[in-house]
C-alpha cells in the first residue's frame, strides 16, 4: 500500500513514520506538510533521529495525495485538519486523524473544550471514534484517532461501565503523563529546568479530552453525569498512567471483578489485563500494550484500576496503526512491536 502523513515532523508524526517505515502491508510512504505552495523541506532536515531519510515534505495538495496514495495519516495540532480534510471526506477517501478535530461529535462542545472554530456538523458526522478495541457500530473512513489521556482512562473503566457495576457519579480519575505528550513546541512547561525534580498538575477540570471521555462513557451508560479528573506531568519523556478510583454499585468479590476484566480483555491483543498486580509506565514503553491492574478495597467499598500506555504509542501513533489494520482488513498485530522497550 501507498500511504500519506500529514504532518510527521511532531513526535506522533515520527513515530508514526517509524512504524510504517517496518510494516508489512506498506509500500511507500509520501510525507506532505501543511502548507501550500513550493517546499523545500526535508524529513532528516527537521528530525535529526532520521538522517538516513532525505525525504522531501511535500506541499499540502488534496487531489495528488488522494492520487498517489491508499490513506492519509493526519498527525497535527488540533485546529489544523478541520481547515483540509472536506475534500477527503467528500470523496470516501480513508483517513485516519491523530488530532482531537474530530473526536467530538458536538460542535459547541468542540469549541468550548479547545477555543477554536468546529469543523462543519455534515462533516463530523462522517467522522468514526477509533477506541480500537471498542468499534463503534457506524462505519466509515475517516477515523477519529482518540486522544492519550482518553485511550487509558477509557480502557480502564470499560469492563465495569459497559457491564453497569458502578455507582455512576463516584469516577475520579488521577491522570500523570510524560513530557512528550505536550509535542515538539516549546514552552515553559517542557523545560529540563522547570520539570525535572517536579510535578506540576495542569488544567485541572478544564483538559480537552475530558469531553471525549464522557462522549464514550454516555454511550456506554448515558446516566453517568461526569467525572472527576485531573491531568500532571511528570519527569518521564514518554507514557501514561491513569490512576482510576470509583465506588461499586454493590459488593463484589475480588473474584467477580477480575472476571468482568477477563471477559473483555482476554482475546485483545493490546491489552495486557494484571490481575492485582499493579502495572508501571515502564512497562509498556515503545509498545502499543495497554496494561490494567485492579485493587479492590472492602473497607471503604473503593475499586482502584491503574491504566498505563505510552502516549506515543498505543496513546497516539500505535493506535492508528491499529486502526490502520482493522480498516484495511489486516492482521490487527502487523507493523508493531510485540515487546516494550525495557530497561
Amino acid at each position: 500500500m501507498h500511504v500519506a502523513i500529514l504532518g510527521a515532523t511532531g513526535y506522533s508524526g515520527n513515530v508514526l513514520y517509524n512504524l510504517l517505515s517496518q510494516h508489512p502491508n506498506v509500500e511507500t510512504i509520501n510525507l506532505y506538510g501543511h502548507e501550500g505552495g513550493k517546499s523545500s523541506r526535508f524529513l532528516d532536515n527537521e528530525v535529526p533521529a532520521f538522517f538516513s531519510a532525505h525525504i522531501a515534505i511535500l506541499p499540502f495538495d488534496p487531489k495528488e495525495i488522494m492520487a498517489n496514495n491508499d490513506l492519509l495519516f493526519c498527525a497535527t495540532p488540533a485546529g489544523i485538519t478541520k481547515d483540509l480534510m472536506e475534500p477527503f471526506i467528500s470523496a470516501d477517501f480513508p483517513v485516519i486523524d491523530l488530532s482531537g478535530d474530530f473526536r467530538l461529535t458536538d460542535p459547541a462542545t468542540y469549541e468550548k473544550w479547545y477555543h477554536k472554530e468546529a469543523a462543519p456538523v455534515d462533516l463530523l458526522e462522517k467522522a468514526v471514534y477509533g477506541l480500537a478495541e471498542f468499534p463503534e457500530e457506524k462505519a466509515g473512513k475517516y477515523i477519529a484517532n482518540p486522544g492519550c489521556y482518553a485511550t487509558a482512562t477509557l480502557l480502564g473503566l470499560a469492563p465495569l461501565v459497559i457491564k453497569h457495576m458502578i455507582q455512576k457519579d463516584s469516577i475520579i480519575v488521577d491522570a500523570k503523563s510524560g513530557v512528550s505528550g505536550s509535542g515538539r513546541k516549546l514552552s515553559s512547561s517542557s523545560q529540563y529546568n522547570f520539570i525535572n525534580e517536579n510535578v506540576w498538575l495542569y488544567k485541572m477540570n478544564k483538559h480537552q479530552h475530558i469531553p471525549e471521555i464522557m462522549q464514550k462513557l454516555n454511550e456506554w451508560d448515558s446516566h453517568i453525569p461526569a467525572i472527576q479528573f485531573s491531568t500532571t506531568l511528570i519527569p518521564v519523556t514518554r507514557g501514561i498512567m491513569a490512576t482510576i478510583y470509583l465506588k461499586p454499585l454493590k459488593k463484589y468479590t475480588n473474584e467477580q471483578l477480575l472476571e468482568c476484566f477477563h471477559q473483555f480483555y482476554d482475546d485483545a491483543p493490546f491489552i495486557r489485563f494484571r490481575e492485582n498486580d499493579l502495572p508501571t509506565i515502564k512497562e509498556v514503553t515503545g509498545s502499543n500494550f495497554c496494561d490494567i491492574g485492579i485493587n479492590y478495597n472492602p473497607i471503604t467499598n473503593t475499586i482502584t484500576i491503574v491504566s498505563v500506555i505510552d502516549n506515543l504509542m498505543k496513546g497516539a501513533a500505535g493506535q492508528a496503526i491499529q486502526n490502520f489494520n482493522i480498516l484495511c482488513s489486516l492482521e490487527p498485530t502487523s507493523g508493531l512491536p510485540q515487546l516494550p522497550v525495557f530497561p
